[in-house]
This record gives structure tokens, C-alpha cells and sequence, in this order.
């Protein structure tokens, strides 16, 4: 009897005498192919094109296929191409895959590159409410107030923002009238033009995810100048403890503004040190921390690279910098000194100058630092977030496109995780990360929004809509305002992100 004929894409079953399509490993079979085709070194635009298609993917899956999937196979699904995965994580990613964008129509002259929500007390001509609110810098030096959904009812002129929606990537998804997003109103006394771009906002006590809250009303805001040439940048707080006043004639909008400390150098970040109250500052001369009671300066870091990012870890012991030469330096900025830099113990750190190279160069520096739990990444620190359900994790964004995942206890074994497709080259991108911490997001300079998952590094999503770098992000930390009889705005209670750029206000949701 002639052998049976092979047919490229069957295998043969002698037994039932017919052939079967091959939609996986034949059952022993072996687990190598024959004539393995030796593949090629990985390179990064194999890498992104492959980001890209694991996006198309996504978006195909469907909710009735995996929840069909979910009823055959449990709580964990085989599901796609025997792939086993949980089901709620599966089921997140799909739907950040889809979000829906909106752009705020008028907002392209603000230059937004500082951005916050928040919920406050404001008082007004018919009485005090509770609203939320953006608090917004710009490039030109503007810090403003924008009241989220009122629709300006509260005020009589000011600035009325309406949302557009400019992408959508739900299939077969029609936006009613009660599911259109909220416009965004900003009164005519609600913008205070500072002395320099704003470098940096961070919400203090009472409105801050990171801090013991007694309450959803914010408290304070610690926010920088960056400076210019004539003149270095400033720390500064915003009292909200008293309601915020917004309405017309109203002279005491900004009442509970107070300039904490002037420095002769570049102000890049700060961070809100909630057990001490106190401002950390990373600026081009190192590291400080100023006390918001008594305004006494100290200086923890002393280095000839700016600091670009900070990041509290350990409950407030220690801090991160990220530096321009793209170093990571964990120090201790608790303990108080009388004198600036002269009492500093001094520092001189190896590293390898080259990824993979041997010549070896110093870094040096003066501070409380760990040398130990130094690090080094491939270019200059562009941003540095920790995460609250183990803040020994934290993540870390390069100038040179790398995005990865370390272990403060295992630094020097490397990054956990890395997240490919990122595109940067010189400029400051803040990452962002939603409050259940299944997403790491961040803008790029091809002006693409990127999505990935902090737990596998899987690229989401990726699409571009707007014309430049989405330099700045927030996710929404409160439930919106109950909507009154007769309201077209609905409760919004699904993930959702303000993102900010020289272009405009936009807003995601999924």
C-alpha cells in the first residue's frame, strides 16, 4: 500500500484513515520542528511591529468569546491560540484596547504641561458646593482652576470647553445623549500667570491617593516654578483648606497662595513628603528638601547632573533621583543638617560608560546615599513612579525609549520588566499608572499614547490623535459628582485619564 501523501497543513491518522487539519502540537509529536528556521536577532522595529500587531489583536478579541470562553474553561481561560490567562486580566486588557478620546475644543493655546484633578470646596454667589476640578500649568507660566461638568452654572463669565470625540474604538458604539462627556469650564478669575513655566504639581494631604485622607476635599498643593535666566524657581503651596473662591468680584481667588522658597538654580520636580510636610525639589544643582512650616532648606544631593525625576519610597525614609547622566541614586533625606554641602560625604561611584562595554567611569557625587542601590540606565531619567501595592517596585522611563520595572531590593540584578515601543529621545514624559495598577501609560515624541501591562509588558494600545507630545497625565482619583435631575452628564464611574500637551486638554476613558 502506497504511503499517504503529505498535504501542507494536515497530518495523517492511520487509524481513522483520513487527514486532520494541524491547529497545534500533534500529541507525540516533538516539540521542535525538524528543519528549524534559525531566527534573526530581535531588533526594535521587529520589536514594535510586533507591539503593533499584539494591538490589532486585542481589539479583535471580543467580550461574548472570552466570557464563552470563561464558561468552558473556568477562571482561567486557554484563550487565544491555547494561550492560558486569567480572565479578569484578560477581560481589563481588552477593554483598555478600546477607549474612547475626547479632545476639549479651544484648549490648543494652553500648553498644558502640569496637570491635576481634584475635588474642592468653592464658593459661589448661590452658596458653597463641592466640585471637582482641574488644576492646570502651563509652559507660559498659567496655573488655573477648571470646574469639570457644572457647565459654568455657578459662575456668570469665564471660558466654556466643550469635549469632542475624537476616537473610538468600539465597534458599533453610539454615543446617546446622556453618554456625552462633561465640558470643562474655567471662570475669568481662575488663572494666575506665574513667574516661569510650571515644572511640577503634586497634591498634599487630604486629595492624595498616596496620603491617610480623612476626606475627598483636598487640603493643599505644592506646586514649582522652573525658573529662567534671570531668575532661578520657586516652591510654592495653595491653602484649599477654606472654600475656594471663583466667582466674579471676588478678590481673594488666590488667597491661600504662599512663595515657601526661592533658589538660584533650575527647579525640574518635586515631591510631597506627607509624613514630614515638606517639599522635596530635584534641581540642577542636586537634591532638597524645604519644611512648608518653618521654610528651612537642606540640602541631601550635591551632584553636576540635574535631577529630572524623585520618587518617595520605603513610607518616607528614602527617595529616588533620576538624573540627567541616567542614574538612579537612592538617598536619605531625613536627617536635618545646619550647612549645605560642606558636611555631604562625598561619593565616587563606578559604571560602565557603554551598555555591554568594559571601560569603567566614575560617578561622582555628595549626599546620604546607598551606593550600593545605585543604578544606572542607557540616557537621561525622564520619569520615576512607584507603586502603592508594594513600593519596592517602581518604574522607570529613559530619554532613549526604554521603559522598565526594577525591584529596589534587587536592583542590581535588573529590571523585572521592560516595556517595548516607547519612542524618546530628549524630552520629559511623565508616566502614568491607573489606580488598580494593571497599566503603565505614556505619550511619545511621534505623538502615539501607548498602553502597556505592567504585569507583562504586553503593548496595548497605540494610536496617535493628537499633533504633539502628551507630555503629561492624570488619572482620576474620585468618583464624579452624582449628576442633578435632568443632567445630561452621567456618573462616569470607568477608568479615565486626563493627558495633557502643548496641543490641548484630552480626556480617555475605557
Amino acid at each position: 500500500m502506497a504511503p499517504p501523501r503529505e498535504l501542507q497543513g494536515f497530518y495523517y491518522d492511520p487509524e481513522k484513515n483520513r487527514y486532520f487539519p494541524i491547529k497545534g502540537p500533534i500529541p507525540g509529536s516533538s516539540s521542535k520542528p525538524k528543519n528549524p528556521t534559525p531566527k534573526g536577532p530581535q531588533t526594535p522595529s521587529n520589536q514594535l511591529q510586533s507591539g503593533r500587531s499584539s494591538c490589532r489583536k486585542l481589539r479583535n478579541r471580543t467580550l461574548p468569546k472570552l466570557l464563552q470562553a470563561r464558561e468552558l474553561e473556568g477562571r482561567h481561560v486557554i484563550y487565544p491560540h491555547y494561550c492560558r490567562c486569567n480572565f479578569a486580566d484578560e477581560y481589563e486588557k481588552i477593554q483598555a484596547s478600546k477607549p474612547v478620546v475626547w479632545r476639549y475644543r479651544g484648549t490648543d493655546k494652553m500648553g498644558v504641561c502640569a496637570l491635576k484633578h481634584l475635588r474642592v470646596d468653592v464658593q459661589t454667589l448661590q452658596g458653597q458646593i463641592e466640585t471637582d476640578v482641574l488644576l492646570t500649568g502651563s509652559i507660559n507660566g498659567s496655573l488655573s482652576f477648571s470646574e469639570v461638568g457644572g457647565v459654568g452654572q455657578y459662575f456668570d463669565d469665564g471660558t466654556k470647553w466643550i469635549a469632542d470625540c475624537v476616537r473610538n474604538f468600539v465597534k458599533g458604539k453610539t454615543f446617546e445623549r446622556d453618554e456625552v462627556r462633561k465640558p470643562v469650564f474655567r471662570p475669568n478669575r481662575a488663572a494666575l500667570l506665574m513667574p516661569s513655566r510650571i515644572s511640577c504639581i503634586r497634591l498634599g494631604p487630604k486629595c492624595s491617593p498616596q496620603a491617610e485622607n480623612d476626606g475627598s476635599v483636598a487640603g493643599r498643593v505644592l506646586f514649582t516654578t522652573l525658573g529662567s535666566e534671570t531668575s532661578g524657581g520657586s516652591v510654592y503651596t495653595l491653602g484649599l483648606v477654606e472654600p475656594l473662591n471663583l466667582g466674579p468680584g471676588i478678590l481673594n481667588t488666590w488667597s491661600g497662595l504662599e512663595e515657601i522658597a526661592s533658589f538660584r538654580c533650575t527647579l525640574w520636580t518635586a515631591e510631597y513628603d506627607y509624613n514630614r510636610h515638606r517639599a522635596v525639589i530635584g534641581t540642577s544643582l542636586g537634591g532638597a528638601s524645604v519644611d512648608l512650616e518653618t521654610r528651612m532648606e537642606t540640602w541631601f544631593l550635591r551632584c553636576k547632573s540635574d535631577v529630572f525625576a524623585q520618587q518617595i519610597i520605603n513610607s518616607g525614609n528614602v527617595i529616588l533621583c533620576g538624573l540627567r547622566n541616567g542614574a538612579i541614586v537612592t538617598a536619605d533625606f531625613r536627617e536635618k543638617r545646619e550647612s549645605l554641602s560642606d558636611r555631604l560625604i562625598s561619593h565616587r561611584i563606578p559604571y560602565s560608560s557603554s551598555i555591554g562595554g568594559c571601560k569603567k567611569e566614575w560617578l561622582k557625587l555628595k549626599g546620604d546615599i546607598f551606593p550600593s542601590h545605585t543604578i544606572r540606565m542607557p540616557s537621561s531619567i525622564s520619569s520615576l513612579v512607584s507603586l502603592q501595592f508594594d513600593e519596592q517596585y517602581f518604574l522607570a522611563s529613559a530619554m532613549d525609549g526604554s521603559i522598565r520595572l526594577y525591584d529596589h531590593r534587587l536592583l542590581q540584578r535588573g529590571a523585572v520588566q521592560s516595556y517595548e515601543g516607547h519612542v524618546n529621545s530628549h524630552t520629559r514624559i511623565q508616566l502614568g499608572v491607573d489606580p488598580t495598577e494593571r497599566f503603565v501609560t505614556s505619550g511619545g515624541e511621534d505623538c502615539k499614547l501607548r498602553l502597556w501591562s505592567l504585569k507583562s509588558g504586553e503593548l496595548i494600545f497605540e494610536e496617535k490623535f493628537s499633533d504633539s507630545i502628551i507630555s503629561t497625565m492624570c488619572y482620576k482619583t474620585y468618583s464624579s459628582c452624582k449628576a442633578e435631575e435632568g443632567n445630561q452628564y452621567k456618573l462616569d464611574s470607568s477608568q479615565g485619564a486626563w493627558l495633557g500637551s502643548h496641543e490641548g486638554l484630552f480626556y480617555m476613558r475605557w
